[in-house]
């Protein structure tokens, strides 16, 4: 099985750019960006992160808005500062260099069994097991595992195993190869006839491959209704910064938030940026209605232009009273681009960059 696996990836790799030298700053930056973020796309943007921050050091000087702005679309931005935090400590402690020790890569910030597994192996070729969703269907069906993967005694095997099978010497392209082929030919929708494994896996032999892996209970998808203010005045835009926590905590929105039960859209708006902002405004049009999806919520984002309730005379616009960010500024359309936003707000922007009405 470990020869015809070796000689299967030999053959079928795909090009990806960490898998031209192996260097072990590129793989760590390319395991992190690639947690909930399909392949192709880490393979595009990788390039261009590592071009802005070649090596632990430069990343760890940079500023969080900095990264922040480099890491833009890919989401999950815990990721982003975790993989900063992790600069940080291997500058201080290691020199700028990835140590080759389990423990001492699994203490970064941001990085568990699989992510440390996988950056030794691949940067060091060292015997270091790998577990990710495409292994454990690919075991599922070789192995014929009647257990949902999540669970503690499936887990346990799914380890045990991908660490008993690496070929002595080969842990670099093997645990690649396990990778590779979940991904290309035992996936959701298996390809038995171009997998070279099939004279090992139990549940072909069964007959019963699309039974495995068991299923697990899938998590209830939340639907979300919020309210986003564009606040126009004098020609420039009203941008807040979360505060530090939370799953966008550091990025730059437009206020909102959440339509309360007997609510419309258009009150909730007014009532969100009053309580966040201090600013009375009036809505003066509904730009659109902008849908997104996240691992758990459905979020429905009807997005308002208003205006500032205010002495048109006055030549100071009062500062705002912030609830719900750390810093605010008022910008141009143009100026957008240089600040970094959620998905939803910045789909929005994109809308708005069409709009005659933000000319």
């Amino acid at each position: 099985m470990q020869r015809a696996l070796l000689d299967w990836f030999a053959v079928n790799q795909r090009p990806l750019p960490w898998r031209t030298e192996y260097h072990p700053w590129h793989v760590l930056v390319a395991e992190i960006m690639g947690q909930q973020t399909q392949l192709d796309r880490v393979a595009a943007r990788l390039p261009v992160f590592l071009d802005r921050f070649p090596s632990p050091t430069a990343l760890a000087a940079a500023s969080e808005e900095e990264v922040l702005k480099a890491w833009e679309g890919l989401g999950y931005y815990a990721r982003a500062r975790n993989l900063q935090a992790a600069a940080q400590a291997l500058t201080a402690q290691y020199g700028g260099e990835i140590p080759q020790d389990l423990d001492a890569v699994r203490a970064l910030p941001g990085v568990g069994r699989y992510t440390a597994g996988a950056v030794l192996s691949q940067a060091f070729n060292l015997p270091v097991p790998i577990v990710d969703a495409n292994v454990a269907r690919l075991f599922a069906r070789l192995f014929d595992l009647d257990e949902p993967i999540a669970s503690r005694e499936t887990q346990a095997f799914l380890w045990e195993t991908a660490a008993a099978i690496i070929p002595p010497g080969h842990a670099r392209d093997f645990n690649q190869a396990l990778m590779e082929l979940g991904a290309l030919v035992c996936g959701k929708n298996p390809r038995c006839s171009a997998c070279p494994l099939t004279g090992h896996c139990e549940a072909h032999r069964l007959n019963i491959v699309e039974e495995r892996p068991v299923p697990t209970q899938a998590k209830a998808i939340i639907p979300l209704e919020v309210a986003t203010g564009v606040l126009v005045h004098r020609g420039r835009i009203f941008i807040q910064k979360r505060l530090p926590h939370g799953a966008w905590g550091g990025l730059w929105e437009f206020p909102g938030g959440r339509i309360e039960p007997e609510e419309t859209p258009h009150q909730a708006v007014v009532r969100e940026l009053l309580e966040e902002t201090g600013y009375p405004v009036a809505v003066t049009d509904k730009i659109a209605l902008v849908r997104h999806g996240y691992t758990t919520y459905k979020v429905a984002l009807h997005c308002f232009a208003c205006r500032l309730e205010i002495d048109p005379a006055a030549e100071d616009i009062p500062a705002p009273q912030l609830t719900a960010a750390q810093d605010a500024r008022w910008v141009t359309l143009r100026d957008l681009a240089h600040y970094a936003f959620p998905a939803g707000h910045r789909k929005l922007i994109d809308l708005m960059e069409r709009d005659l009405r933000f000319a």
